[in-house]
């Protein structure tokens, strides 16, 4: 079983940057793909970005342009590395894992979910 936890996370002033990481472990076979993906208080669950296996990467608009994704396969981690933070970034941040040949923005086709860790900024 893919098993995934999140660190990195938390409180920040506007502008600031955090990065994140997600260790994953548990695997017989590298996930095809992996992304990270944001839940404020009383929305929905977001994609913000996403890397498959051979390092090609895909950010959501909401974020694009402020983060980086990035894949470090020797020491099975995921990092987003977030700058110019806004208030509006506050949420829950999750890492997530598909083994299968998919790569999009749709939350339910990863199977693999960490706990999540907590981003806030304040204004």
């Amino acid at each position: 079983q893919v098993l995934l936890r999140e660190s990195g996370g938390g409180s920040v002033q506007a502008g600031g940057s955090l990065r994140l990481s997600c260790v994953v472990s548990g695997y017989t076979t590298s996930p095809y793909c992996m992304g990270w993906f944001r839940q404020a208080p009383g929305k929905e669950r977001e994609a913000v970005a996403t890397i498959v296996r051979d390092g090609g990467t895909t950010y959501a608009g909401s974020l694009k342009g402020r983060v980086t994704i990035s894949r470090d396969g020797a020491r099975n981690t995921l990092y987003l590395q977030m700058n110019s933070l806004k208030p509006e970034d506050t949420a829950v941040y999750s890492c997530a894992a598909v083994t299968a040949y998919y790569c999009g923005f749709r939350s339910a086709m990863f199977p693999y979910w960490g706990p999540g860790t907590q981003v806030t900024v304040s204004s």
